[in-house]
Order: C-alpha cells, then structure tokens, then sequence
C-alpha cells in the first residue's frame, strides 16, 4: 500500500509537471507568433500604406509611376502609423496562433481533419475583422493626401458624427470577404507544405535545410493569400470611399472599370500582403526555433 501511494503521488506530480511545461509552451509559442506578427507589421507599413492608396484610388501628385511609388510609400506624414500597426500585430498574431492552437484541438477532439483546418481561421478571421473594422476605416480614411483629419482619433469621430455608429463598420462585409479567405488559404498552404515539404536527411544541413523549407513554405502561403483576395481589397477600399453598400459598389466598379478592377492595386497589394504573411510564418518558425534551443 505504501509503494502504490507513492506511486500515485510520483505520477500525479508528473502529470502536473507536464501540464505546467505544456502550458510555458503555450505560452512561448504565443509570444513567437505575437513577436513575429509585430517585425512583420514594422516591415509593413510603408508598403500597406502605397496599397491602400493605390486601391482606393486616392490620387498622389507625380511626373511619373515611381515619384508617385516613393511619396506613397516613403515621403511623411505617416498618419496612423502606431494604431495600424497595433492592429496588423494583434490581429495577424491572433488568426495565425489561434488558427494553430484550434486546429490541434479540433483534431484532438476526433474533428474530421479538412473541417478542422478551415474552422479556427474562419472563426478567428471573422472575430479580428469585426472588432478592428472601425480601426481599419480610420487608417485607410486618412491615407487620402487630400484628407484633412490629423490623426485615427480625428478619423473615427468625423466617421461616427458623419456616419453614425453603422458607419464605423461600413464595409465589414467586403473586409471579412477579404481577410477570411486570405488567412484560411495562406493558413492551409503553410500546413500542407509543412507536411509535404521534405527535409534534408544530412545532419549536417539540417538548419539551411530548415530555413529553405520555412522560406518556400512563407512566400508561397503569402502569395496565395494575395492573389486570391486582390478583388475584395478593391472593393473594401472603394466602400470606404464612396460610403456605398457592397452590391453598389460592385456594380460601380464593373461600370466604371469592367471585370479589371480586380487587378488594381495588384502590385503593391503583392507586396502589402503577401510580405507580411510570409515574414510572420518565417519568424514565427525562427523564434520558434530559437526558443526550443535555449530550453534544451
């Protein structure tokens, strides 16, 4: 009797100890993903900032394609720099690890597998893009050279005294039509070349091999996402600056333009969108990695 309780008592130490270690490693696994989305979002904003003014269609002063290239991307005022940031950093942070932890669960929990790797991005995208639409609007608004407001806080009151409470998630609709199928196919992209990707059977290759396989697997997840969703960027921006509902819109813009609307903006949102998502999943596989040799 003395030998079974000190065995229990061994075992039920041991099962706290590794539900404590799982649970640091949650938690490093978070702050990896959090990290890597905020190096993304600094590399970023130049680049989101020339997107959003090339998809609006907002009109920047130039002789020619590249001094309009640099006033977009690099000549100040950098209104909203901090809140966008904020928000890129949160809420890819938030979709990536989410997207990662729910798939886990979903599989531990018998979820038929095709089911649960749409379902965390779905849920989680559509959540990010509700609450930070009012943050998105602000920025993008005074992206416009032409804008007068100052600053996010001066864009969301002249938004809500203008528009009214509805006006602050004006075009959610097009927002989640746009970020939800981006991040579930750039989140099943990285997934599926994780697995089939091969890795290098030389020890001594193994890290270059690793960063080869963690680059490939970053772009082409990048690209996808942006490719795919280009059209419904266009069509988020235009709501934001023609105050129109999406089915308005959509026809303005296929009245206007025809079916190439769906290609404005694509170079800078190539660069916009795919660059973050691809140094977020690189760097989320680097200090990933980082942190598993410093706790070896």
């Amino acid at each position: 009797d003395v030998v079974v309780t000190f065995i229990k008592k061994h075992n039920s130490k041991m099962v706290k100890a590794d539900s404590k270690t799982h649970l640091m490693d949650q938690d490093h696994h978070a702050l990896c993903h959090f990290a890597a989305s905020g190096i993304a979002a600094v590399i970023n904003f130049p680049l989101w900032r020339a997107s959003s003014i090339a998809q609006s269609g907002f009109k920047i002063e130039g002789s020619n394609f590249m001094v309009r290239y640099y006033k977009a991307v690099v000549q100040p005022p950098f209104k909203g720099l901090v809140a966008t940031m904020f928000g890129m950093t949160w809420a890819r942070g938030a979709i990536f690890y989410g997207s990662d932890v729910g798939k886990a669960f979903l599989l531990d929990s018998g979820v038929y597998g095709p089911v649960a790797q749409t379902m965390p991005p779905l849920i989680i995208g559509t959540l990010v893009q509700a609450i930070n639409m009012p943050l998105v609007r602000a920025t993008i608004t005074i992206q416009d050279p032409s804008c007068e407001l100052r600053n996010v806080r001066e864009a969301l009151m002249y938004i809500y005294q203008t528009r009214g409470l509805g006006g602050l998630w004006h075009g959610v609709s097009a927002g989640i039509m746009k970020t939800v199928p981006k991040y579930i196919t750039a989140v099943a992209v990285k997934d599926y070349l994780e697995v089939h990707l091969p890795h290098s059977s030389d020890p001594s290759n193994q890290k270059s091999s690793n960063m080869l396989r963690s680059a490939v697997k970053s772009i082409t997840a990048g690209v996808a996402g942006a490719v795919l969703t280009n059209p419904l960027d266009v069509l988020r921006n235009e709501m934001f600056k023609t105050d129109l509902s999406l089915a308005n819109t959509f026809r303005k813009l296929l009245k206007e333009e025809g079916w190439s609307f769906s290609a404005r903006g694509m170079t800078s949102n190539m660069t916009a969108v795919a660059i973050p998502i691809a140094v977020t999943i690189f760097m989320t596989d680097v200090l990933t990695g980082l942190n598993l040799k410093t706790s070896i």
